[in-house]
């Protein structure tokens, strides 16, 4: 007999002023194929709005599109509201266009991985899938 396992389940966000979701748009639905329950919040949302609606969804990780530049802030300013709301264990991740030099800041930051454009889907789908096996 099979034991039935969740879904991972993942938030998608689009943080700030940044307009442009195409992108983000292709990678919820290439993780919902994959089997994940997806949440994707929309445009212009605040890191708190995606924080409170992280914990209220019980997701297992938090997906981060930016290319608006304000990268180093958001994904700051969400790990922050993790930490104070007790939801450490949600992963976040993200993708964007983001400089070199600003990798390896948002990376001791807590950010868990991070898929610059061109990054195959793939990659990302299995990124996602391998943070279960973490928890």
């Amino acid at each position: 007999m099979a034991v039935a396992t969740e879904p991972i389940r993942v938030l998608i966000g689009k943080v700030g002023l940044d307009g442009h979701d195409r992108g983000v748009k292709l990678i919820a639905r290439a993780l919902r194929d994959a089997g994940m329950e997806v949440i994707y919040t929309g445009l212009h949302q605040t890191p708190e709005q995606v924080v409170n609606t992280a914990i209220q969804e019980d997701v297992d990780a938090i997906g981060l599109s930016i290319l608006s530049g304000a990268h180093k802030t958001l994904f700051a300013r969400v790990i922050e509201l993790l930490k104070e709301r007790g939801a450490e264990d949600i992963a976040v991740f993200g993708g964007g266009v983001i400089p070199d030099d600003d990798l390896p800041l948002l990376k001791a930051a807590g950010v868990r991985a991070l898929f610059r454009p061109g990054a195959p889907m793939g990659e990302i789908v299995e990124f996602v899938k391998g943070l279960k096996l973490q928890r």
